[in-house]
């Protein structure tokens, strides 16, 4: 039987060989780090240490609060942020919309990339500003935002892959990168920019600390190789077969990140090009995995004014670290499959 391939990266990467090592070790010796006697103070030290490795990994000097990952990070920010005023992308990750139901939204255009929020907005504090590093289902990347103000930035598809962007507070997820689930981080470049909620985690956050996990998102990171050169070369391997084959790439005009690409087939529906990939042992995803389990219209396509007929018609590749040339080619072959149906079931 032919062996599955795996595209859907963006949704979760497996975990790594040296993340599965440290997560193991972790929890053969695992305590409960709050804990003084002997055992828990082993637990905090190699909590810590976890603490500093992922820092260094990505870059960041400032405060790292673990989480049980990026949605987590995501609810504690726009629940406990100091700022008056808080603005969030349209196209923002799901779990962004959920726990900011109210919050203003800014508009995207055709290619993916947000407006800079309306001036003279009240408040004493500068606002909160969440916008995406870059975005879970077309790849776009974006930069500070054009206003002065808190840069809150969902870097659950970027970290470990490029540099983490100028932001001030930034999520985090280990299992987007090679780590264990259930296991992120908040970094935060002024713990002023949220109200302490009492709890472990410098008083940010309530809950046991998750010390093997840490362990295995710290591994992760520390056994990352660079390979956004290659991914580029096999997107660009992707992409002109796409086009060739009568497929659109979205936002083609913005920067993109070289792991995710989001493509439509004209009159192919994503729900039937999935479940034709899955019987040909291919596995990607329709916008993201996190909304609702189910294929429905994507909101980020909407926000950048798709119509709901043609945004029914794209699918998400994701690559991972593990991806070559072959897969690139398996997939093409069976995207033109079903291109070549298009014009049979029009008639």
């Amino acid at each position: 039987m032919r062996q599955r391939l795996y595209l859907d990266h963006a949704a979760t990467t497996p975990l790594l060989p040296e993340a599965r090592a440290a997560l193991a070790e972790g929890l053969a010796t695992w305590a409960n780090p709050s804990s003084p006697h002997a055992e828990g103070r082993a637990a905090r030290a190699a909590l810590e240490a976890a603490r500093e490795s992922i820092k260094a990994a990505l870059g960041w000097r400032h405060e790292l609060i673990f989480t049980s990952g990026a949605s987590e990070a995501i609810a504690i920010v726009l629940d406990r942020t100091a700022a008056d005023v808080v603005f969030v992308s349209a196209a923002e990750h799901d779990a962004v919309l959920r726990a900011g139901p109210d919050v203003p939204r800014l508009a995207v255009d055709g290619d993916g990339r947000v407006a800079p929020p309306p001036a003279g907005h009240p408040g004493a504090a500068p606002p909160l500003i969440a916008v995406q590093h870059v975005n879970n289902e077309t790849g776009v990347i974006h930069g500070r935002p054009p206003a002065s103000g808190w840069w809150f930035a969902d870097c659950a598809q970027s970290a470990g892959k490029i540099p983490l962007p100028d932001a001030d507070l930034i999520a985090v997820s280990a299992h987007k990168l090679g780590g264990p689930p259930g296991i992120g981080a908040l970094l935060v470049r002024d713990p002023a920019m949220l109200r302490p909620s009492g709890g472990q985690e410098r008083g940010y956050r309530g809950g046991t600390e998750n010390v093997p996990a840490a362990l295995g998102f710290a591994a992760a990171l520390a056994a990352a190789t660079p390979w956004m050169d290659r991914a580029a070369e096999l997107r660009a391997r992707l992409e002109a077969g796409v086009l060739a084959a009568g497929g659109e790439i979205v936002a083609a005009a913005s920067p993109r990140i070289p792991t995710i690409g989001s493509y439509r087939l004209p009159g192919v529906p994503a729900a039937s090009q999935l479940i034709r990939l899955d019987m040909a042992g291919i596995a990607v995803s329709a916008g993201s995995a996190c909304s609702s389990g189910s294929v429905r219209p994507s909101h980020v396509l909407a926000a950048m004014g798709w119509t709901e007929a043609a945004a029914r018609e794209v699918i998400r590749v994701s690559f991972g670290p593990e991806t070559g040339a072959a897969d690139v080619d398996r997939f093409l072959e069976a995207w033109r499959g079903m291109a070549r149906q298009v014009p049979a079931r029009a008639a």
